[in-house]
């Protein structure tokens, strides 16, 4: 009944998150959103934004992806539905609430290829002793990044945890007045071996960086 009064109005449960203040889970034309005041978290436009990241990926050659910043998993069911991915997924969000929301209201589950882990983003891989084929780096709270995941010590982290043909795709800003901050995690990249492309205003919004380690 909820999904087809959602083609009239759009229908909205609001749930409360010490890390993300008001979240909105909403039903609109037949489909479910998590968004926050001001920016859409999961199953909106930012499903599609990573979406257009994730074609320029051969993920015929990755095994093993690391999500920093789950949110409700959209782009965890893009990669399984979408892109037939069956390999491991290791899942990072510091926001307990949001990951009961993603269990609870889009039925993502913990199975036998996805492991999920409430912790920052930041502690989880100054700890991390692990290498990845692809690490996706989405780790918005409301429409801003944190300055701490455009800090070098950061960006050396997860290039230590890229495999040795890995890539990273970093849903990197909304704002022009990052650009800067972008600009220096670029070069920082390119003096570690990695191609770099940078793709601006993606479905009009956001700005999108794809990283390759080149031989």
């Amino acid at each position: 009944m909820i999904r087809l009064l959602s083609y009239i109005y759009p229908i909205t449960r609001k749930v409360k998150s010490d890390f993300n203040g008001i979240l909105e889970i909403t039903w609109y034309n037949g489909k479910k959103h998590l968004n926050t005041k001001n920016a859409n978290y999961s199953y909106g436009s930012l499903q599609k934004i990573l979406k257009i990241g994730l074609q320029k990926i051969d993920l015929n050659q990755t095994k093993n992806i690391l999500v920093l910043g789950m949110g409700g998993g959209s782009v965890i069911k893009t990669l399984q539905q979408d892109f037939n991915y069956k390999d491991y997924i290791t899942a990072i969000d510091i926001d307990p609430v949001i990951i009961d929301i993603a269990k609870e209201e889009f039925e993502l589950t913990k199975s036998g290829n996805l492991e999920i882990i409430c912790i920052d983003a930041l502690q989880f891989m100054q700890q991390n002793n692990a290498q990845f084929d692809l690490i996706i780096i989405d780790l918005f709270v409301d429409t801003e990044i944190p300055t701490s995941f455009f800090s070098d010590s950061f960006w050396q982290d997860i290039m230590n945890s890229v495999s040795s043909k890995g890539s990273v795709l970093f849903n990197a800003s909304l704002h022009e007045s990052d650009n800067k901050k972008l600009s220096n995690i670029i070069t920082q990249l390119n003096n570690n071996n990695y191609q770099v492309e940078k793709i601006e205003k993606v479905n009009k919004t956001n700005t999108l960086l794809i990283a390759k380690l080149s031989g």
